[in-house]
C-alpha cells in the first residue's frame, strides 16, 4: 500500500472571489473524497473540477486498486493527497478510507467517472451547506434516470456534500457492506437524523454509464451486482420507503422546484431492471 501525503497548505487569495456567494458560513471547511478504479481515462475531468478549488480545505482520491494508469494519473496533480491499496475493495470500503482519512467539518463525496462538471458545479453543490440553507446536498445529474428528474431526487447519487459526523464513526460498519452499498446505508443515517435536504440540479454533468467504460455484456454484470449489493443493503420495499422519507427532508424552496420539473412532462415510464441497469 502506498499513500500519499502531499496537500496544498493554502488556498491563495486569488481563488476568493469564486465562492463568494456562498455568505459568512463559508468559512467551513470541506474535505473531498473521490474513489477510482481503472479511471485513467475518465478521471481528469473531476480533478481538474476540484484541484485547488477555493470551497475544498483538502482532496483526497481513494485509488481502489486500479491496474491501469490511473495512479500514474494522480501523480500528476501534487495538491491532491492519494489513498492507494491492492487488490480492489469496491466502492463502499474506498468511501470508508476516504471518510476516515478526511479532516474537516464537512466532506463533498464524487465519482471519478463523471463528465461535464466544472468548478461552478463544485460550487453549486457546497453552497447550500455552507449558508447553512441545508445539512447536506446531493446532485441531480442530467442522465440521472427519467423517474428521479421528475421527482427531483437521485437518492443513489453519488455526489454529495454530507456533515462528516454523519460517517466518521460508522466507518467500521462500513467495510462490512458490499460492495455497492454506501448510498443506501448513509441515506439511513440521514433519515434517522431528519436532516434538512437541499438538491443540486446538474444540467450539464453527467455519469458515464457502466457498459460504455466495460463493454455490453461485462457492463451488464457489473450493474446487476450494483442491483444485488443494494437490495441486500436495503430491501425492495425499503427503496419506496428511503426515497418517501427523503423527500419529506428537501427543503420547502426545493420542493417547490420539484413540483415544476414534474409539471414539465418528465416521463415516469420506467422498469425494474432499467432501475438498476442504467445507473
Amino acid at each position: 500500500m502506498r499513500i500519499s501525503t502531499q496537500m496544498a497548505d493554502a488556498r491563495t487569495a486569488s481563488h476568493s472571489s469564486a465562492s463568494e456567494g456562498a455568505g459568512p458560513a463559508a468559512t467551513k471547511a470541506i474535505s473531498c473524497v473521490v474513489c477510482a478504479y481503472n479511471e485513467e481515462d475518465r478521471i481528469r475531468n473531476i480533478l481538474d473540477a476540484v484541484d485547488q478549488h477555493p470551497v475544498l480545505a483538502e482532496v483526497i482520491v481513494v485509488n481502489d486498486g486500479s491496474t491501469d494508469q490511473t495512479e500514474a494519473l494522480l501523480a500528476t496533480y501534487p495538491n491532491i493527497k492519494v489513498i492507494s491499496y491492492s487488490p480492489n475493495r469496491g466502492k463502499t470500503y474506498a468511501l470508508s478510507r476516504g471518510i476516515e482519512a478526511a479532516v474537516n467539518e464537512h466532506i463533498m463525496l464524487l465519482d471519478a467517472d463523471l463528465a461535464g462538471v466544472t468548478p461552478a458545479d463544485i460550487d453549486a453543490l457546497a453552497a447550500p451547506v455552507l449558508n447553512g440553507d441545508a445539512d447536506l446536498s446531493i446532485s441531480l445529474r442530467s442522465n440521472s434516470l427519467a423517474l428521479y428528474r421528475a421527482i427531483g431526487l437521485d437518492f443513489v447519487s453519488g455526489e454529495r456534500v454530507i456533515p462528516a459526523s454523519l460517517l466518521r464513526d460508522a466507518v467500521e460498519q462500513m467495510q462490512r457492506l458490499p460492495r455497492w452499498g454506501g448510498e443506501a446505508f448513509m441515506n439511513e443515517l440521514i433519515i434517522q437524523r431528519k436532516l434538512r435536504l437541499a438538491v443540486v440540479y446538474w444540467p450539464n454533468v453527467v455519469n458515464v454509464r457502466k457498459y460504455t467504460k466495460l463493454g455490453r455484456w461485462r457492463g451488464m454484470l457489473s450493474e446487476i451486482s450494483m442491483m444485488r449489493d443494494a437490495v441486500n443493503v436495503l430491501s425492495l420495499g425499503g427503496v419506496l420507503r428511503q426515497n418517501l422519507a427523503l423527500l419529506k427532508l428537501i427543503q420547502r424552496k426545493q420542493g417547490a422546484a420539484r413540483r415544476a420539473r414534474r409539471q414539465s412532462g418528465a416521463s415516469f415510464e420506467i422498469s425494474f431492471l432499467r432501475y438498476f441497469l442504467t445507473r
